[in-house]
């Protein structure tokens, strides 16, 4: 065998300790055959002189690999490979390009298509976006001291130690409080999970109560979010029409004297993504269908808050006699989409059920953050910042809607949302929104290109546009790039 030296090479550059870099390829030497057990390894002293490096730095290598089992030594006759290694046979030399194990794994997996979804990243500088807050509007300044008030107080083995998985005691009470006020809600403590958004609260439900076979229903234009964990639980997802006032309830109650039903999720007071609320006498029906076929509603108020024509409506878990919904909102919307703090509402036994899943998923959420949150609501910081938002928002939304209209009225259609933080805007069908997409962004602007919300009942060239996360003078600029491209 060649001298050992020159089968290692060590990189002074990097920042991994020498010793690591040496103990690491003598590992590697060994797994592939070419160190065979019992084969005697030259003396620190001859392998640092070999590799010029101090005999420490060998010494250090050794003793790990000692440590580890790789090697052995005998007294008076040196260091030597592990006897009780399996033998090995030396494996040809072969190119990183033919197999990387740090870029393909040696062992076979299941393929999610149904998860194929590109994460959304905040990239240009101005936006027409999904209907995302205003994060320079957040109360930061009030929630780092109720954070660092947090971080800083009482007993910091109970603070920074483990805490219950459905989420802080005094969030859930204030979250109680405020959902009660705002929603029509008799909900207690024990009916709130908080957990780190509507997504975490999707699949929750979804693994918890869903078998695989069983079928959920959605709104024709959907949140893909949803549908993702729908599937990943194995359920069949079956799409009901939307219209002007929401999700057809006869078209539901078709599928339920049809087939059984085991869930529906929908949006029902901003239905997204056409932001059309939901009628009352729809609502009802859709309540007493529940009782009757027994299906779970999830109810996602993923923006309840922004309502600019009347007061908001009362969530359909404000009437529900028969314990059928699970109500979700965050503060995604409210806030930002950094703050993963959101909550689900329903009957105890439900929240127990899925505080148990939520336990082996994430154990529980960041304790502190949600006690900041309860703080603030507990001082009002976060209804004013709701109250402040909503009157911004309303007037980008005048603006938005008006200025739409007169720039872009011959090549665009649509109606001025009650509510929310976007536009459900129909394109002129000779208009490539995939292309106009891809342009846009070369003059620093995003919008959707549409391929998130197609229907499976018509074809229609839409797209949502975002108000609210824009100035009244980046809404300008918005249309006018948009303009100059069509």
């Amino acid at each position: 065998m060649q001298p050992l030296a020159t089968l290692l090479q060590i990189y002074r550059q990097d920042p991994q300790p020498i010793y690591l870099q040496l103990a690491a390829q003598l590992i590697d030497l060994i797994r592939k055959g070419i160190l065979r057990p019992d084969y005697r390894l030259p003396s620190t002293r001859a392998l640092a002189s070999g590799l010029t490096i101090h005999r420490k730095t060998v010494i250090q290598a050794y003793d790990e690999l000692i440590a580890q089992g790789w090697l052995q030594t005998q007294v008076g006759s040196g260091t030597f490979v592990s006897q009780h290694l399996p033998e090995l046979s030396p494996r040809p030399l072969v190119s990183a390009d033919v197999f990387n194990p740090a870029k393909q794994a040696g062992f076979p997996f299941h393929p999610t298509p149904h998860l194929d979804r590109q994460p959304l990243k905040a990239q240009a500088r101005y936006h027409l976006d999904d209907g995302f807050p205003d994060a320079r509007l957040a109360p930061v300044q009030e929630l780092s001291r109720a954070y660092r008030s947090q971080l800083l107080a009482s007993n910091p083995y109970i603070r920074l130690g483990y805490n219950d998985p459905s989420g802080s005691r005094w969030l859930r009470e204030e979250l109680a409080i405020y959902l009660n006020a705002t929603r029509g809600l008799r909900a207690e403590p024990e009916n709130i999970l908080i957990v780190r958004g509507t997504m975490m609260g999707v699949y929750l439900a979804s693994t918890a109560l869903l078998q695989p076979g069983d079928e959920v229903a959605v709104e024709e234009y959907t949140w893909s979010g949803a549908r993702m964990n729908f599937l990943q639980a194995g359920a069949r997802v079956t799409p009901v029409p939307v219209d002007a006032y929401g999700i057809d309830v006869d078209a539901l109650e078709q599928i339920c004297q049809q087939r059984p039903l085991r869930m529906l999720y929908l949006t029902s007071h901003h239905q997204y993504p056409t932001t059309v609320p939901l009628r009352a006498d729809r609502r009802m029906r859709l309540l007493a269908l529940a009782q009757a076929y027994k299906f779970i509603v999830f109810e996602d108020d993923y923006d309840y808050d922004f309502h600019y024509e009347s007061k908001p409506l009362f969530p359909l878990a404000s009437a529900d006699l028969g314990g059928m919904v699970l109500y979700s909102g965050s503060f995604t919307k409210t806030i930002s989409p950094a703050f993963r703090v959101g909550y689900l509402v329903g009957p105890e036994n439900v929240i127990q059920h899925l505080a148990k899943l939520r336990r082996i998923v994430d154990r529980q959420g960041d304790t502190l953050l949600e006690n900041a949150m309860a703080e603030l609501l507990h001082m009002g910081v976060i209804q004013r910042h709701i109250r402040k938002s909503l009157r911004m928002y309303r007037h980008r939304r005048d603006l938005f809607c008006d200025y739409l209209q007169t720039e872009l009225g011959h090549v665009v259609d649509f109606r001025k949302p009650e509510g929310g933080m976007s536009v459900w805007t129909t394109f002129d069908s000779g208009i490539n929104l995939v292309r106009l997409a891809e342009k846009a962004l070369q003059k620093d602007l995003y919008l959707s290109n549409g391929t998130a919300h197609e229907s499976v009942f018509r074809k229609e060239n839409v797209a949502r546009l975002g108000f609210a996360s824009s100035t009244e003078e980046e809404l300008v600029c918005c249309v006018k790039i948009l303009k100059s491209l069509l």
